[in-house]
């Protein structure tokens, strides 16, 4: 074996790292899962981990500061299909981290509608918690993925119409004649 080609684990977790990095980049939106709730948030990918603002005026993670694991569901951009589950590391930074600024301008930068941005990371200093989320286990992947559709029954209501479809006075049955007089 050549020493410069990497061994089949190495090349493996290789791989693995850099499927999560692709999906997680390209994603909108992810759902972070812990205490069995299922969370959607928009993050930033910045040097291998998942960057989210949680808290405030911004997405509720209730209790995620406390967390020190949390599983992050993948979805596709596109179709927003389940791609992967990878199981990460949750560290909090606070304003006096080292990768505070880079952290947060990212985030910054990557929020849409952002609600007065030159305000934004100081109103996140003050209310919000800004977590990183590093990647430690792939779960799931394509092709190893749960057959479940993870659709869940709406919840019983009595706001439910239990008949058909109440009666329309004027109900038009046939298409409207487009010009007058033409019968063909």
């Amino acid at each position: 074996m050549d020493p410069a080609e990497p061994a089949d684990a190495d090349f493996d977790a290789l791989f693995r790292r850099a499927f999560v990095a692709e999906v997680a980049k390209k994603s909108g939106l992810m759902w972070v899962v812990y205490d069995d709730v299922w969370h959607p948030v928009w993050h930033a990918w910045l040097d291998d981990a998942v960057c989210i603002v949680a808290g405030g005026d911004e997405q509720p993670l209730p209790g995620i500061k406390e967390q020190t694991d949390v599983v992050l569901d993948l979805r596709a951009k596109s179709t927003r299909a389940q791609v992967a589950q990878v199981r990460a590391t949750v560290e909090a930074l606070d304003p006096g981290h080292p990768d505070w600024a880079e952290v947060t301008a990212l985030l910054a930068s990557e929020r849409l509608n952002l609600f007065e941005p030159d305000e934004a990371v100081a109103r996140w200093a003050r209310e919000c918690v800004v977590v990183r989320l590093r990647p430690t286990d792939l779960l799931a992947s394509p092709g190893h993925l749960g057959d479940s559709s993870q659709r869940e029954h709406p919840v019983e209501s009595p706001a439910r119409t239990v008949r058909g479809r109440p009666f329309a006075l004027h109900r038009q049955r046939r298409a409207p004649r487009l010009s007058p007089g033409s019968d063909s």
